[in-house]
């Protein structure tokens, strides 16, 4: 798993379920950046290909901490402190010789339930889906 996977799933995990998983790997960290919260431009493409948009603003928090000689970085949606800095000790573990481990018991678990919820959130959407369909009369002009 490359870095900016991990970093993706943990800016989108809940962040009471991230905070749980990465609770028995706390360790004494050194603050490099105090968590803070703060706020980005969302951009859009209309249909996935048209010319970008601002949608509008999402708040996020981020933090960095040094840990064993690697520095983690965390950034996640919303104002939690403390899942940002849980984010940012996740990856400073996973430039370490624990990464395995880490990934094993925090990162497969956030990836298997944002791929559950976005299977259920697809099979909800299916489950609308109309197929229109026209005929034609046979009528000739």
């Amino acid at each position: 798993m490359e870095r900016r996977d991990w970093l993706s799933i943990m800016a989108r995990a809940p962040h009471a379920r991230l905070m749980a998983l990465a609770a028995p790997f706390e360790r004494q960290v050194e603050i490099v950046r105090a968590a803070e919260i703060g706020s980005v431009m969302v951009r859009g493409r209309m249909g996935g290909s048209g010319a970008a948009f601002n949608l509008g603003e999402m708040s996020v928090t981020r933090a960095a901490v040094a840990l064993d000689g690697h520095v983690g970085h965390g950034h996640v949606q919303g104002r939690s402190k403390a899942a940002a800095q849980a984010a940012a000790l996740v990856d400073a573990l996973m430039q370490g010789p624990d990464a395995e481990q880490v990934e094993a018991a925090i990162l497969q678990p956030l990836l298997a339930e944002r791929q559950a919820a976005a299977r259920t959130r697809s099979a909800k959407a299916a489950a609308t889906k109309v197929d229109f369909f026209t005929m034609v009369r046979g009528e000739t002009v």
